[in-house]
């Protein structure tokens, strides 16, 4: 049987987009909550919760990017010049941050304020500007010919703000879901009331952006069942009911798991987790075959068949290697952060 060349690069780098999305989700959610610590120490012991595997988390967004570019050109052509400003502002947070984190640990009083707040704003940059590239993307590009024919500001619509608002939300949600989990006294109660009020807002915003999707799309409406004229077709609607109920389960995982005191710790994030799951197999729902939504498919879109072979060799061999250290990490550093910055 012959492989799918194109169609397995699609999985690969869906697969890497979305453990970008939950890993260095959670790392980016913690910096968001960063200003709402009630002090220093409690900071640190925040940044020292991710510090042994925040860079690892953005393996997968290389992963990911890079994969783009080489394996589906075509793509990569028409969505760098149509997304040029958010992805440039997100490459821009993410180097702040990583600054940040090198840098806030040896200042001094001015420099550690001054460090502290670029970490947050570096954070909340990243995190917004991937949502402005998400409601880019969903809502559409103009393609003419197989190029980019839009506007450099075409992503900038009340829609784009909707989705960014909806993943820093998302993001914040994930963020006290691993502080749940990895911290302890005070910050941890913190953590739970910042969960308690990120799983309804990601609640709320997931509605308005799902609807507002359907307008955008009558093309997503009409595979989730939902015809021109609004009518629902319950046989085509009913075998995609389990996707958008995991998320409502998601998220009541995490509003009460962080509410009650006899929950486990894994529960919020695990809920947080799935809600995110959720939403991405809806857009899967939505949108595949299309790698640019309704303009080009993954096959028009793909590299040559010599080429994408060669590359998914390379992939085959390093992948493993990428999954087993950051798996060990995960282990060597699991447990409580303690309040003297140390696991144990």
């Amino acid at each position: 049987m012959t492989l799918d060349l194109p169609l397995a690069w699609a999985v690969l780098l869906a697969g890497a987009v979305l453990l970008y999305v939950l890993l260095d989700g959670f790392d980016l959610g913690v910096g968001i909550l960063f200003p709402f610590a009630a002090t220093d120490q409690e900071r640190d012991v925040m940044m020292a919760s991710i510090a042994p595997v925040w860079d690892g988390n953005e393996t997968w967004l290389v992963l990911g990017g890079a994969g783009l570019m080489v394996a589906f050109p075509g793509a990569y052509a028409v969505l760098m010049p149509a997304l040029y400003l958010p992805v440039m502002l997100m490459l821009a947070g993410l180097i702040l941050r990583g600054v940040a984190f090198e840098f806030r640990l040896y200042g001094r009083r001015r420099g550690k304020a001054f460090w502290t707040w670029a970490f947050a704003g570096g954070s909340l940059a990243a995190a917004f500007s991937q949502g402005l590239v998400l409601g880019g993307f969903i809502q559409g590009v103009t393609v003419r010919g197989g190029q980019f024919a839009g506007g450099a500001l075409d992503w900038a619509t009340p829609y784009s703000l909707a989705v960014a608002l909806g993943l820093v939300a998302g993001y914040a949600l994930l963020g006290a879901g691993w502080l749940m989990l990895k911290t302890e006294n005070g910050l941890h109660g913190a953590a739970r009331r910042w969960a308690m009020k990120a799983a309804p807002s990601v609640a709320l915003i997931l509605v308005l952006v799902s609807a507002a999707t359907l307008f955008v799309h009558p093309l997503v409406a009409l595979r989730w069942g939902i015809g021109a004229d609004y009518q629902v077709d319950w046989r085509r609607l009913a075998p995609l009911a389990p996707i958008p109920l995991m998320g409502l389960v998601g998220l009541l995982m995490a509003f009460f798991g962080a509410r009650s005191l006899q929950s486990h710790p894994h529960t919020p994030l695990i809920g947080a987790m799935l809600a995110f799951l959720s939403g991405y197999l809806g857009l899967a729902v939505g949108f595949m075959p299309f790698i640019v939504p309704y303009s080009l498919t993954y096959e028009e879109a793909a590299s040559t068949p010599g080429a994408m072979k060669l590359m998914l060799i390379g992939a085959a061999g390093l992948l493993p290697l990428i999954l087993a250290y950051s798996g060990w990490v995960y282990w060597i550093f699991r447990g409580k952060v303690g309040s003297d910055v140390g696991y144990h």
